[in-house]
């Protein structure tokens, strides 16, 4: 009788993870992560891409359409609109960015207090609901009209009306979660609030968080622009998409590249972090992973 011949298992191969194989499916927020990429490498690599000072002026040389010297053309100082996009880009990431993170740090830690104790809910809420009863873009008018103009005080402004908003999305997480068996029974063995912070609620509110600090950053970079292009925003020595915007404005029937490319990059930076969002929430979202 012969021997059976044995044959080596084989292992299976390594699955990857299931937001990663959902998130393939939806090619959109693939190009919207490239779009931001390219971006954000652009504005990074700006003095290897131009040679030109953002702030340089040659009077001699104002309002030239683009062409070869100035792909995006001049503005009404003669600097070239090329070099001001893409140096402004990095000062309106950088407060998107910032104001991004230091909302979702806030809102995370005051939430994670507001939604666990009931005595400090009923206070930090009211609170809450005060600033969100003030529309943001006034509030933060308000604040910068109070104080000198400078970047991190535009920072500042803007990231105090995003806070509430964040402070309700972590708020709901936590109320959900308190009440399940296993945190009740954790809390009945005696684990303290840091470790079933640690353990059982923080990892909740990751997934919600992602997706609203990625708006957070889009609607920073709007805001930014917004108050810049009122006047009220970064100062005029800083180049910003708002402020290349609004020393175009006054310009436009004459030189219209003036406000088209600045606008055009800011358009398409908001359209990235947004449909790069839309994309995270579905794929980190477990009630759309059953249907996939």
């Amino acid at each position: 009788m012969s021997a059976a011949i044995e044959k080596p298992l084989a292992l299976p191969a390594p699955r990857r993870p299931g937001w990663l194989r959902r998130l393939r499916r939806y090619p959109l927020p693939t190009l919207g992560g490239v779009l931001l990429l390219l971006l954000v490498l652009s504005t990074l690599f700006a003095p290897w891409i131009t040679s030109r000072d953002p702030i340089e002026m040659e009077v001699i040389d104002r309002l030239l359409p683009p062409g070869a010297d100035h792909p995006f053309g001049t503005d009404a100082y003669g600097r070239d609109l090329f070099a001001r996009v893409l140096y402004g880009g990095r000062v309106s990431l950088l407060i998107g960015v910032t104001v991004a993170l230091a909302s979702t740090v806030l809102g995370l830690v005051i939430g994670v207090v507001a939604g666990y104790f009931r005595l400090a809910d009923a206070v930090i809420m009211r609170v809450m609901d005060g600033l969100m009863a003030i529309p943001g873009i006034l509030l933060a008018i308000a604040l910068m009209s109070l104080t000198r103009a400078s970047l991190w005080v535009v920072v500042i402004a803007i990231t105090i009306p995003e806070i509430p908003r964040v402070v309700r999305l972590v708020r709901a997480v936590v109320l959900t979660v308190r009440e399940q068996t296993y945190i009740q029974a954790a809390s009945a063995i005696g684990t303290r609030f840091p470790r079933l912070m640690r353990l059982h609620i923080l990892p909740s509110t990751f997934a919600p968080l992602i997706v609203q600090a990625t708006y957070i950053c889009a609607s920073a970079v709007l805001t930014e622009a917004y108050l810049s292009f009122l006047g009220v925003g970064t100062p005029p020595e800083i180049p910003s998409w708002g402020n290349v915007i609004a020393d175009g404005r006054l310009y436009v029937q004459l030189a219209f590249w003036n406000v088209l490319f600045p606008g055009i990059a800011l358009a398409l930076m908001v359209l990235s972090v947004n449909v790069l969002g839309d994309g995270l929430r579905d794929a980190l979202d477990p009630r759309l992973a059953r249907r996939l």
